[in-house]
């Protein structure tokens, strides 16, 4: 393996040397993206058919002066002449990210390297993509702080992530109210309180813009937040379903589960399985111990301000899912699902300022909550 990684440069031309056509069935590459934060990098590469991406490291090499590099190679991917010169980044961490044919029928991802510590490779669907995150030190002077791990750091940063966005309206209620824009209108006047509680908040969108799923778990991996509050409103052919419902990342989940995983995976339910294995693969026991305790938290304090204003409302708990936006993330996180769109009384309430605003005071008194558990923690375990 290591005489074919240090031959790259031949591979990633050698189809063209010999004149070859594209083989029949391929899928292509459609687009490449990157984004640069204070802890890490992360490259999607965007396909039009879901891979299984192999992954190599090599390691630098001094004497002849080549920087150190991972490798993913796509089977059953052409990419031709299309990305034919390198992609700068050149941040710190990242030199470049080359792409090329390997073989006939596999494209070849290199990313050059200028420091390194780890990094982690995820596949998402609708789109099929490839997401990795390289993390390490920028400079020696300032060593990188890691989001929350453990119970005793400070909860100081909540990033707020409203659901959809642009050309993506979400889930769309009875007389045309559109998920997007309820979930805009909740974290503005969260912000609000939030702040008003001593909290930094960063939103993944503050106006009526698409934002893709990795870029808002980018934004809030930037910002280095303590805990990600996703915001959602349901949907259902039943129309006489209702209720509220708070989820958090785990590898099992309950069958109703899926139906809302799918409307926001923006994924078809087939395709939840698969994403539950992926999910299972990943190191997630940590995080979901704390983004359930998070997720029990604002369930609490939604539960007890909506009923003490409010006549039947219903409660569908706390549930585990497999969302994409929650397992983008390395710091507790939750999806909050604030009440059925399709539903009568329902969507008159996401309508109304006054009922928004309860349900930004009792999110941002879960959060609250939240804190405090985190601190009595702390104060308990000090010697």
């Amino acid at each position: 393996m290591t005489v074919r990684l240090q031959t790259l440069g031949l591979l990633l031309i050698l189809p063209f040397a010999l004149g070859a056509d594209r083989p029949k069935g391929l899928g292509d590459v459609r687009e490449v993206r990157h984004w640069s934060y204070p802890d890490y990098t992360r490259v999607v590469v965007e396909l039009t058919r879901p891979v299984d991406p192999r992954e190599h490291r090599l390691v630098a090499d001094r004497k002849g002066g080549k920087p150190e590099r991972l490798f993913l190679d796509f089977d059953g991917i052409w990419v031709g002449r299309e990305f034919a010169k390198p992609i700068g980044v050149h941040d710190g961490l990242l030199h470049q990210v080359r792409l090329g044919q390997n073989t006939l029928t596999t494209t070849r991802l290199v990313i050059d390297l200028a420091r390194y510590e780890r990094h982690r490779v995820m596949r998402l669907a609708s789109p099929d993509r490839v997401v990795v995150d390289v993390y390490g030190r920028r400079t020696q002077a300032e060593p990188s702080e890691a989001p929350l791990f453990h119970d005793g750091r400070p909860i100081r940063t909540v990033v707020l992530d409203p659901g959809h966005g642009g050309r993506d309206p979400g889930a769309i209620g009875k007389g045309g109210l559109r998920e997007k824009d309820v979930t805009l209108r909740l974290a503005h006047e969260l912000e609000a309180r939030l702040k008003s509680r001593g909290f930094r908040v960063v939103l993944t969108r503050k106006q009526d813009r698409t934002v893709g799923l990795e870029e808002r778990t980018a934004i809030a991996e930037a910002a280095r937040g303590d805990v990600f509050v996703s915001l959602h409103a349901n949907a259902s052919r039943r129309r006489d379903l209702r209720g509220i419902e708070v989820y958090h990342l785990d590898k099992s989940y309950e069958r109703h589960t899926v139906t809302v995983a799918s409307r926001e995976n923006h994924v078809p339910r087939g395709q939840v399985n698969p994403l539950q294995r992926a999910v299972a693969s990943l190191r997630v026991s940590e995080a979901s111990v704390r983004s359930a305790k998070l997720a029990h938290a604002v369930h609490g304090q939604l539960m007890d301000v909506l009923r003490a204003r409010y006549d039947e409302v219903a409660d569908l708990g706390v549930k585990k899912g497999p969302f994409y936006v929650l397992y983008l993330s390395s710091m507790p996180s939750i999806l909050v699902e604030t009440g059925f769109l399709t539903h009568r009384d329902e969507v008159r309430r996401l309508k109304s300022s006054v009922y928004i605003d309860h349900l930004a005071e009792a999110i941002s008194r879960g959060v609250s909550d939240y804190r405090a558990s985190a601190l009595q923690v702390a104060a308990n375990h000090k010697p």
